[in-house]
């Protein structure tokens, strides 16, 4: 492979890693709880510890890119998320699993938003289109593989090789990267941002974590007020930050209008596939009495449908435009995910699966048309800011979604079907939203020409 064609392989098998190890961890908690004799509500933290260092890191990623160059950044990252791994694979207790999870999360954190600064270092606008199946498919097939194979490694070999994974592929991103990677791109030396950290990363790791406990255990004080502390210091971030003379994070790039219209709608596109995906799955087996087995056979077309959705989107900008093809589509997905509503103990299980495919579909058009239009106008410059800022909104958004599934099967007094109907039509109220936004993107979009 050429050095553009291995970064951007690199670039798929870093955004999988991290993306799975989001969700690989779920099915192995009860079997980490066993094996250090500790409750089983302890090991939610093998999950929050993770996540929130993500959302906590995700801000200064912009800063170390600039300081230290993208390449040194994301290979030092893999290097970090490598041997947190390995810490993952020998700890000895609960503590030390949390404490490796949250070394894990931080490179993580790294990975995505400096991942993508190379990426996009290394594509013109021009060129990106070709980038269609790398930037929608790992981070959408590795949530729903994740539980998958870990399961698979509980059952048959122990909860300890879900993280012994990364490290052989994590070496070989390693190895690629040092080689294919440009070791130049600008360098800024400016001083940290120490004021604005400490207001965005508490700010983003409360606001994680209060949408991570509502999800959980319900929106009750806690998670209200932790989610009402991480606003408020966001606020405070988003007022301060532009009287700042060295930014932690340049809030200028939200003057792109397209980059502020895709992130918006980006935000809504995937806290309403979140919510969708989370409800469906209760529904399914908690609602209807479906096997876990059957469920995610049901739900697996979705992954067909992003994949198809790649194959195409070049075509389909350059005929309607980012606009009526994001409107379109996410009109199609509200459809779709509202039409889960009718889904029955008698629905056949083939009808289920045409309504993901489509759903699927969908959500990969907006996803990839919204990423290719938010960073088509965005200078070399400022592509490292402006990295930071979308996995940031994106992140926040998972969260979000998960959460509104939750708080709404919580809310509707009503119980049983009543309340999975309630947070699916919630879900197809944030995808109609998003194709709202759509609208406006269609005048502030820049022509990207698609690189066949």
């Amino acid at each position: 492979m050429n050095a553009r064609t291995t970064v951007a392989a690199v670039y798929v098998t870093v955004v999988f890693l991290v993306s799975m190890d989001m969700t690989i961890a779920n099915v192995a908690l009860p079997a980490i709880a066993r094996d250090f004799a500790v409750p089983a509500s302890a090991t939610g933290a093998v999950d929050a510890a993770y996540l929130v260092s993500v959302a906590v890191c995700i801000p200064a990623s912009g800063w170390v890119s600039d300081r230290i160059g993208p390449k040194a950044a994301f290979l030092g990252a893999l290097v970090l998320f490598a041997a947190a791994s390995l810490a993952c694979c020998l700890a000895g207790g609960l503590g030390a699993l949390v404490a490796a999870r949250a070394a894990q999360g931080a490179a993580g954190a790294l990975l995505l938003s400096v991942g993508l600064t190379v990426l996009y270092l290394a594509y013109p606008p021009d060129e990106r289109m070709r980038l269609a199946r790398a930037i929608v498919l790992p981070g959408a097939l590795a949530p729903t593989l994740g539980p998958v194979v870990g399961g698979l490694l509980v059952d048959h070999l122990s909860w300890r090789w879900g993280f012994a994974l990364n490290l052989p592929v994590g070496l070989a991103a390693l190895v690629a990267g040092a080689v294919a990677l440009d070791g130049g791109g600008e360098r800024h030396r400016r001083r940290f941002d120490l004021r604005g950290f400490l207001l965005i990363a508490p700010g983003a790791g409360l606001l994680t974590a209060g949408l991570n406990h509502g999800a959980t255990h319900g929106f009750g004080p806690v998670a209200a007020g932790l989610t009402a502390a991480g606003l408020g210091l966001a606020a405070a971030f988003a007022v301060l930050e532009p009287r700042t003379r060295d930014p932690l994070v340049d809030l200028n790039v939200f003057r792109d209008a397209a980059f502020r219209l895709s992130g918006g709608a980006m935000v809504f596109l995937v806290a309403g596939f979140m919510a969708a995906g989370y409800t469906f799955t209760l529904l399914f087996q908690r609602g209807l009495g479906h096997s876990a087995a059957l469920t995610g056979l049901a739900v697996l077309p979705k992954a067909v449908g992003l994949m198809a959705a790649s194959q195409v989107a070049a075509r389909l900008r350059d005929r309607f435009g980012p606009g009526r093809v994001v409107t379109a589509c996410m009109t199609g997905a509200a459809a779709t995910i509202a039409l889960t509503v009718c889904v029955g103990a008698g629905t056949p299980v083939a009808l289920v699966m045409v309504l993901h495919l489509a759903m699927g579909f969908c959500v990969g058009q907006s996803s990839i048309q919204l990423q290719i239009t938010a960073f088509a106008t965005v200078g070399t410059a400022a592509t490292a800011a402006a990295s930071t800022v979308y996995n940031a909104e994106r992140q926040l958004a998972s969260a979000l979604g998960v959460s509104t599934g939750a708080g709404v099967l919580a809310a509707v007094s009503a119980g049983g079907l009543a309340s999975y109907h309630a947070a699916l039509l919630a879900a197809a109220g944030c995808a109609l939203a998003a194709a709202f936004v759509a609208v406006r993107l269609g005048r502030a979009a820049a022509p990207v020409p698609a690189a066949r």
